[in-house]
Parts: structure tokens; C-alpha cells; sequence
């Protein structure tokens, strides 16, 4: 898939993109038959992509071995239906590394992590991104968060290198992201993706929206599709009754719940994956598994979702 089509794909509001977690087995190791049968499940149910072993699927935690294995999976999954996008991280080489695994796996494109542990300057960010989107012919949508924050002239410099189609912010400065998207439509022609990547990005959609920013990353679609196709196609048509409910009634009950735990952006999507019946293990240290209470908690927050949808029918 060329960078134009994915970013066709892409930029199709089709559906919620889909980021599976990674399903281990009670050894701990990789259980490829139910992540397999996870990503079957999500492009049933809907997905737009899948973007396989990235934050929500532990790309942290995973050997190059283990991460080649599930993109392949997710690829095979698919079947072509949806773009499959995988991760790609840690330094220079080993973010060039992950790439060529992603590719030689069948990936569509990836999704490239912030580099690992150092504070780089704009220079250095520029060269590390241009070196892992020259390494394979894989388009390549950049992360924005943490010890990667670009300037409004660093992202134009981005969007001018062949291969790179989008940015995805999972910093949350809007008033930066309005900035970068005004550069980036003066200074580059053409079309240029922006991702909200917040964990629980549907929280703060309707501001992203607001600023040009379209397309975001759904946690909530790996273990209550049908609440975030819902959203999806409320703020599509412009329902914002439905997108207000959802908010007051699940999102926003959530997101605190979230919040009472350090990397429960993934262990409590991980959670309510078991919850709803799909045993794809637990989380892989250094994150932990939340406590009885918050699982409780979580499924009670899950129950007044779908009450809510069915509410409204």
C-alpha cells in the first residue's frame, strides 16, 4: 500500500481505529490463537484499521520475535479489509529494525513511537523520524508525546519528507496542535493526517474536531464496540445529544477511573477485554494489573454504556 492510499484509508471516517492488546497465556507468552481471534472480532465489529503492538498492545513489552509474530497475525486477520499499522520505537536502530520486521510481515504502515529515554532537540528529532521513514517503502504516521514534541516548523519539515503522511498527539496541547495544523496547511500542498491519541481519545474529540484534527485512536473498541461505534457515528451526523450522553454517562465516568492508576490506559482496556469475555491474559510488568475494587468499578461504568444505548433506541 502506497502512502497515498493509506492516507486515503486513513482519512475515510469509516470507523473507530482499532488497537488490539496483545493476548498473553497464563505462562505469560504470546497467545497468538486469541489475539488472533481479538483482531477477527474488531474488524467485525466495525474497525477503520488495525493498528497492531502499539501502545495499548504493549509494543514496550514485546521481543522483536513476539512483535513480528502478531503483525503478521493482525495482517492475516484482516485479510486486506482494513490497513493494518504497526508500532516501531526505542532508538534509531532499533526503531529501523521494527520497521523492516513490520514490513516483512505485510504491515501497511507504522506508527513510530518516541524515541527511547533521551530528550532529543528538533534536529535530532527530524533526522531520527527521516531515518526510520527512509528504511522501509511503509508510510509512516509519526507519534507526538512525551519526550517528542515537535514545533509547528519541525512538523512542516516532516510533512515535507517523503513517507511520512500524519502526526498522532498524544500530548494534548491544543493550542500547539491548532498552530501545526495552520503551518502545515500553509507551508506543505496536499493532505497531511492528524490523530488525536489521548488515551480515551473520545473525551476530548469533540475539541480536536474543532481545530482539524478528524481521526482518533479508540481504546474503548477493544472491549465495548458497539459504545464506540456509537460515538464514532454520533459525531460523524452531528448528533450531539448522543455524543453528549456518552460523555456524561461512560466516557467521563472512565477516564477518572483511568486516572486512579499508573498505565491503566492499558491494563484497564486490558481488563474489560477479559470482562467481556476474551481471556487475553494479563499486562506484562513493569505496568500491573488494576485492583478488585477499579475492576469492579469498570464494570459497573460498562453496564451503564450499554444501558445508555439502548436507552436511545
Amino acid at each position: 500500500m502506497t502512502s497515498a492510499d493509506l492516507a486515503h484509508r486513513l482519512g475515510i471516517p469509516s470507523g473507530p481505529l482499532f488497537f488490539p492488546v496483545t493476548a498473553y497465556g497464563a505462562d505469560g507468552s504470546v497467545d497468538l490463537d486469541t489475539y488472533r481471534a481479538h483482531v477477527r472480532q474488531g474488524v467485525a465489529a466495525g474497525a477503520a484499521a488495525v493498528f497492531a503492538c502499539c501502545g495499548t498492545g504493549e509494543f514496550h513489552a514485546l521481543t522483536p520475535e513476539e512483535f513480528e509474530t502478531c503483525v503478521r497475525a493482525a495482517v492475516e486477520e484482516t485479510a486486506g479489509r482494513v490497513p493494518v499499522v504497526a508500532g516501531a520505537g526505542y532508538g534509531t536502530a532499533l526503531a529501523v529494525r521494527y520497521a523492516r520486521l513490520a514490513e516483512a510481515a505485510g504491515a501497511d504502515g507504522l506508527l513510530a513511537m518516541p524515541p527511547y529515554l533521551v530528550v532529543a532537540g528538533q534536529e535530532g528529532l527530524l533526522r531520527h523520524y527521516r531515518e526510520v521513514a527512509a528504511a522501509t517503502a511503509l508510510p509512516v504516521i509519526v507519534y507526538q508525546r512525551d519526550n517528542a514534541v515537535f514545533t509547528p516548523e519541525s512538523v512542516v519539515e516532516l510533512a515535507r519528507t517523503d513517507g511520512i503522511i500524519g502526526l498522532k498527539d498524544g500530548l494534548g496541547d491544543l493550542d500547539l496542535m491548532q498552530r501545526i495544523v495552520s503551518a502545515v496547511r500553509t507551508e506543505v500542498p496536499g493532505d497531511f493526517l492528524y490523530f488525536n491519541g489521548l488515551p480515551t481519545a473520545e473525551q476530548t474529540q469533540l475539541a480536536y474536531h474543532a481545530i482539524g484534527v478528524p481521526l482518533y485512536s479508540s481504546a474503548v473498541f477493544c472491549f465495548a464496540p458497539e459504545i464506540a461505534l456509537a460515538f464514532h457515528r454520533a459525531l460523524i451526523d452531528g448528533d450531539r445529544a448522543t455524543v453528549d450522553r456518552l460523555l456524561d454517562g461512560f466516557y467521563r465516568p472512565f477516564v477518572e477511573l483511568r486516572a486512579r492508576g499508573r498505565g491503566y490506559a492499558v491494563s484497564l482496556v486490558k481488563a474489560g477485554v477479559r470482562m467481556r469475555g476474551l481471556d487475553v491474559g494479563e499486562v506484562r510488568p513493569p505496568l500491573h494489573e488494576p485492583g478488585g475494587d477499579h475492576v469492579k468499578q469498570l464494570a459497573e461504568i460498562i453496564e451503564r454504556g450499554y444501558a445508555l444505548l439502548e436507552e436511545a433506541q
